[in-house]
């Protein structure tokens, strides 16, 4: 009786469910199917395995963004010598913003978010190079969670629900240098949870931790963006990478 259940359990996904019905109703072929249940239990996200959420690769132009916030036709593509074909921001002197508008995201969710950029900022005004975005901006957290380059420095944000800005971790910037980036999120207005890799290194925050808790989720509607904010003297640019969208490290990252 046992190699005939063992069979059925090693069947398509489809069945899966008869065979769980199927074990239950016969306790004395549990042992011997156990590695062929503990590996349908796994589902099918496993190791080496890929799931995309959402990804925005500049081969297939600017339809997976909800829009593009430039002044000016300057959000385009262009080819990296390192890279291939990337995202080309730039942002005009005293223009506001350039920048893309990606998905929305939902309070409860958890993913990962993977890309490489490089940059090109000649003067020492702020520029937000990624924002994770509430609406609306005013009584909320406004963006929870901002790369910035300021001061010299290139910087990972939080911002709390009464709008204070949280250092989580910093590095030098440096200009024309491309750098790798994961941002693992869980969403939630308190309780949210933000963990961060910088060139393939899971990083430690300045909290000591390698995992923050707090606002990640504010408003009624956060969404994500990249590319350049704040309006400056001179004109900055940044190149971006495919951008991915994910639900494990290895979805977004190689």
């Amino acid at each position: 009786m046992n190699r005939p259940l063992c069979a059925a359990a090693a069947q398509t996904k489809v069945r899966r469910k008869n065979v769980f019905k199927l074990l239950l109703t016969r306790p004395a072929v549990i042992g011997t199917c156990a590695l062929v249940l503990a590996a349908l239990s796994t589902g099918p996200v496993q190791a080496g395995a890929h799931s995309s959420l959402w990804s925005a690769d500049p081969r297939k132009g600017t339809g997976a963004f909800a829009s593009i916030q430039c002044d000016s036709n300057t959000f385009t593509t262009t080819t990296d010598p390192a890279k291939g074909p990337v995202w080309q921001v730039k942002q005009l002197a005293n223009q506001e913003r350039c920048e893309s508008e990606g998905p929305d995201i939902s309070l409860g969710s958890t993913y990962y978010l993977g890309w490489s950029s490089k940059f090109a900022i000649t003067d020492s005004t702020s520029r937000y190079i990624f924002q994770l975005k509430c609406s609306p901006s005013t009584g909320t957290a406004n963006h929870p969670i901002v790369l910035e380059v300021i001061g010299g420095e290139l910087q990972l944000q939080n911002w709390t629900q009464d709008h204070q800005k949280v250092l989580l971790w910093h590095t030098k910037a440096v200009n024309n240098q491309w750098n790798d980036y994961v941002l693992r999120v869980s969403e939630d207005q308190q309780k949210g949870t933000i963990q961060f890799w910088f060139n393939g290194a899971r990083q430690k925050l300045t909290t000591g931790s390698d995992t923050f808790t707090g606002t990640t989720y504010d408003g009624t509607r956060d969404y994500l963006k990249w590319g350049l904010y704040h309006p400056a003297p001179a004109t900055a640019t940044q190149w971006l990478s495919t951008i991915k969208m994910g639900t494990s490290l290895a979805d977004v990252t190689g």
